[in-house]
């Protein structure tokens, strides 16, 4: 399935600057037609402020009820859902993600095979990447419920069923070790890292979040610290953080450097995109990208690295 052609501009939608031109999402979201496509969303939205239909982004229940409407209207995939708690991710976001390392040498053909690193109970970079490119993917995780929730949303997306397929990771000490068997070959891996180094640490960005939500609304932030996109421990916060974890992948992907043609991760944190590239050069690797997304005034990076 190609990447469908994005639709005209509502007219009371903002354009979200920075997203990739091929996101269907540059345009804002079409709140009736999301309606229409997934009801439950309905009782979420209402006019915010400057007269937008718009939802509580610091409403978990919201968010949720937002992702798996666009996952219906957008990328035909129905009745997504995670358990309470888990990683709600943010989908024009992750879309961008998977548009942006299409771009990349060597992946223009449309048999792909895609690694997702950690892929959580949402599973959200292989659903897009079989949705938008038809790419063959697999998805790894360390936590089986996680896997068991992926695992109920490709079951009832029969289409799915061919094209990604998941795989447990045993040993928490590994990345790509036990995920990679012998002689298999993937075009790309894909990682969300755990941003924080502590529980702790996450609820105080948890709290940024919801003070400059309340900031663009015009508000005062009165509610406490909670994980409006969710997260959980494995999914958030590791020991040394997002560091730590990318300093671990980038030494594992050597060893995998022939069964691999592209490494990547999202980067949250810009300090940690210099140390991370000069190990990977250090490494061998022949070519290193930092490819810059753009949501608003928000920007991530995506570090690529290939020995190949």
């Amino acid at each position: 399935m190609r990447p469908r052609r994005p639709t005209e501009k509502s007219p009371n939608q903002p354009d979200r600057k920075g997203l990739h031109p091929r996101n269907l999402h540059a345009h804002g979201y079409d709140f009736p037609a999301l309606i229409n496509s997934y009801p439950p969303l309905a009782q979420y939205v209402s006019q915010n402020a400057y007269g937008n239909l718009s939802i509580d982004f610091a409403d978990p229940l919201a968010v949720k009820a937002l992702n798996a409407a666009l996952l219906k209207q957008h990328y035909n995939i129905v009745d997504w859902d995670i358990p309470e708690g888990a990683l709600c991710p943010p989908i024009p976001g992750r879309a961008d993600y998977i548009h942006y390392i299409a771009d990349l040498p060597g992946l223009k053909a449309t048999h792909v095979t895609l690694l997702d690193i950690g892929t959580g109970a949402n599973g959200i970079y292989p659903l897009l990447a079989c949705q938008l490119y038809g790419w063959q993917c697999v998805g790894s995780d360390i936590n089986t419920q996680s896997l068991d929730n992926v695992a109920a949303i490709i079951a009832k997306n029969p289409s799915l069923k061919e094209r990604f397929t998941l795989r447990r990771q045993h040993d928490k000490n590994h990345i790509f070790e036990g995920i990679i068997q012998p002689g298999e070959f993937f075009d790309v891996s894909v990682c969300n890292p755990p941003f924080h180094a502590s529980e702790d640490e996450a609820l105080k960005g948890s709290q940024r979040k919801l003070s400059n939500l309340a900031r663009n609304r015009g508000e005062k932030a009165t509610r406490s610290a909670t994980l409006n996109f969710g997260g959980q421990a494995a999914e958030l916060w590791c020991k040394g953080g997002e560091q730590a974890f990318l300093k671990k992948m980038i030494k594992e992907s050597q060893a995998f450097s022939t069964q691999c043609r592209w490494f990547s991760s999202l980067v949250s944190k810009a300090e940690n995109v210099k140390p991370a590239t000069k190990l990977i050069r250090k490494l061998g690797a022949v070519d290193v990208r930092e490819i810059e997304m753009k949501q608003g005034n928000k920007i991530t990076r995506i570090l690529a690295w290939t020995f190949m």
